[in-house]
């Protein structure tokens, strides 16, 4: 039956590519887009947070939530939204497949449609054309994602509680479109190679904690190359956290934000060398989306 009460969905901010990963590779962090949901007499969407966006229906969270409606064979029903976002928006931190993710999960919780984790995976990871982000924000952890058969197949695990992550946020957008254009659809077969052993290192590198292991893990020559002419000081600003004791460095998503992976002791120097590209995040490992009623009136 549907829900006729508000529902709140809370879902994490996401890094993806991680370097060689180039859109297989993704992972959550403590940074939350909270959507409060409700249907109602019209579409109506009320935004506060990070950037600007219309208060109109013409949105990700309302596509979401009709693509969902869709997946399960039915019309999307008028739906309100209240939308609180810290999730600095294009700017590599999986800002798009939060809005994407909360908006599907919103039409699976008030209307029962059934969809559960996966469905809601498959419906955002195909909007998207790629499933890096959607999957951490729908799983958690440190999650890697392929397609086989028109499907999409994701698996995730929690990341080391030792890891520290940090993300210098640059004051500029880079859309995610621009960042595409910039990189070649064909690449050589000693590049190939690089990135698929790299990717498995990474894989290793989580299951069996092992940090120092991220700074040949995290080296990429499928797209950051082809993107830095677009980031100013991106280059520099990564090599200068790895000597300042970051274990690996690597754009986040399509950028512009560099994100650092570090210990515990060296998240001050680190920080430090990170300051002259953009402003630190630090932030913790976060799992998948969270559905709960809203807080009682007092």
């Amino acid at each position: 039956m549907p829900n006729s009460s508000d529902t709140v969905i809370r879902v994490p901010a996401t890094s993806a590519n991680l370097g060689p990963g180039y859109d297989c590779l993704g992972l959550a962090v403590d940074l939350w887009l909270t959507v409060r949901a409700r249907l109602a007499p019209g579409d109506r969407f009320d935004y506060s947070g990070e950037g600007q966006l219309p208060d109109t229906p013409h949105n990700l969270t309302h596509q979401g939530f009709a693509l969902a409606c869709r997946e399960a064979g039915r019309e999307a029903p008028p739906v309100a939204f209240t939308v609180s976002n810290p999730i600095p928006l294009a700017r590599g931190l999986g800002s798009s497949s939060a809005a994407l993710v909360a908006g599907a999960v919103a039409a699976d919780e008030l209307l029962a449609l059934g969809l559960g984790q996966d469905g809601v995976f498959q419906v955002c990871a195909r909007a998207e054309g790629h499933p890096d982000n959607v999957a951490p924000a729908v799983y958690g952890g440190f999650a890697v994602a392929a397609q086989q058969d028109g499907r999409w197949h994701a698996r995730a695990c929690e990341l080391p509680e030792g890891w520290r992550f940090l993300f210098a946020v640059p004051a500029v957008e880079l859309p995610t479109v621009t960042a595409r254009k910039a990189v070649p659809e064909s690449f050589a077969r000693a590049d190939v190679i690089s990135s698929s052993a790299r990717t498995a290192l990474w894989a290793l590198a989580v299951a069996q904690g092992d940090g120092p292991l991220l700074d040949v893990a995290t080296r990429d020559v499928l797209h950051q190359p082809y993107r830095e002419p677009l980031l100013p000081g991106f280059a520099a600003a990564m090599e200068d956290a790895r000597a300042a004791g970051a274990w690996g460095t690597f754009l986040s998503g399509a950028g512009p934000t560099l994100a650092a992976i570090c210990a515990a002791e060296t998240v001050a120097p680190v920080t430090a060398a990170l300051e002259g590209y953009g402003t630190v995040l630090a932030l913790d490992r976060a799992g998948g989306y969270e559905v709960s009623a809203p807080p009682a009136a007092p």
